[in-house]
């Protein structure tokens, strides 16, 4: 009998809650043929990353993945082997009561955010006693280091990323595709980033470059910030404005599969959050990290734990130039400056990412990990 996962998700940060549990489902299913259901509260996050998501069904089997519309009340369901709480989220209370009252306790997981602070790795897979509960929780952390969960990778991704960019007319292709077209020896940007971010002084900035900069925007709130910056009205998909050395274009949202192929295909990928951040290290290209804020300003000390581990690959006045690019455009610095300082180290930034990435594949994926945690467990 096929092992039963249920994994649920409360959607908070609009596509990187969704984003990262719909890949590990998918990922659990198809590899390792589990019976996995999504539970999620916003179908509409999910369908923006998977169109085949209908908004109208409660429960639907897409890309082996059953997916289940999460409401009140909860409706009944047979309990599963495995019990995954993305992110810390609550599970339904009936829920709870059906788990003490299984004939074998299932395995109740709690999957952490990402970090690359140091004490994740003494926390990770630990057992947290509940109170009113016998069952406990186990806490599970994704992480880049040994002793952690690792990152979500799904086992062909690496091959089907070197093809991709071993192959110039794939870019090519693929920008066609899209309506983009690429001027020579221009480089060329994806921006995904919440708004807050310095857009303007970078975009005064970039104006200034000596050669022709593409910066690629799906749609969505950032797009009324470069029609402020340009003085124009608000960019559809396809349409582009140009100042200086900049131009910028609006893409469609674009689905999961095909974004990561957008990280692939551009020499440097502006992210936010979880999942476009660990998307964009699989693409070995230099990134700019927007990390989502936190109260008492904790992401700080989590940005800087990553940049302790990702600046080791690189030169020092390399990650010189990357840490302060970063610190401004998380809103520490003149982001204008921290540009221009950078701009002629990217091809030294481009050979650390790539060794980065490479480092990356010696360790576990988060899949994997959870798969065999669960048969040390189960």
């Amino acid at each position: 009998m096929r092992q039963r996962w249920d994994i649920f998700c409360t959607v908070i940060d609009n596509f990187g809650d969704a984003g990262v549990c719909w890949r590990l489902a998918r990922q659990l299913a198809t590899e390792y043929d589990f019976e996995v259901r999504l539970w999620i509260d916003d179908l509409r996050a999910l369908h923006r990353l998977w169109p085949e998501i209908s908004l109208n069904a409660s429960v639907q089997n897409v890309a082996g993945v059953i997916v289940c519309e999460w409401r009140a009340p909860f409706v009944d369901a047979d309990m599963a082997d495995v019990v995954i709480e993305a992110f810390a989220c609550n599970l339904p209370e009936h829920y709870l009561v059906a788990m003490a009252q299984r004939p074998q306790s299932p395995l109740w997981i709690n999957l952490e955010y990402l970090s690359a602070e140091p004490w994740v790795a003494d926390c990770h897979g630990l057992a947290s006693p509940q109170t009113g509960s016998a069952i406990p929780k186990y806490f599970f952390f994704p992480g880049f280091t040994e002793n952690t969960g690792g990152l979500l990778r799904e086992c062909d991704l690496v091959a089907r990323r070197l093809a991709f960019q071993s192959e110039p007319a794939a870019r090519t292709q693929f920008f066609t595709d899209l309506g983009v077209q690429v001027l020579e020896h221009s480089t060329v940007i994806s921006l995904f980033a919440y708004p807050s971010a310095p857009l303007s002084a970078w975009f005064e900035a970039l104006v200034a470059s000596p050669a022709p900069i593409l910066c690629l925007v799906p749609e969505g709130q950032l797009l009324k910030q470069v029609a402020e910056f340009f003085g124009g009205p608000l960019l559809a998909v396809g349409e582009s404005a140009r100042r200086g050395a900049l131009t910028v274009q609006a893409l469609p949202f674009l689905r999961q599969d095909i974004y990561d192929q957008l990280l692939w295909s551009c020499d440097i990928n502006c992210v936010r959050g979880e999942d476009s951040f660990v998307r964009a290290q699989w693409a070995a290209r230099p990134l700019l990290w927007q990390i989502y804020p936190q109260q008492d300003d904790a992401h700080w000390i989590k940005l800087a734990a990553f940049f302790e581990l990702y600046k080791e690959l690189l030169p020092s006045d390399a990650a010189a130039a990357l840490a302060a690019l970063w610190q401004a455009w998380n809103g520490r610095g003149d982001m204008r400056a921290a540009w221009q300082n950078l701009q002629p180290l990217l091809s030294v930034l481009r050979r650390g990412a790539d060794a980065w990435e490479a480092q990356l594949r010696g360790s576990t994926n988060l899949a994997a990990a959870l798969a065999q945690f669960c048969a040390n467990h189960v």
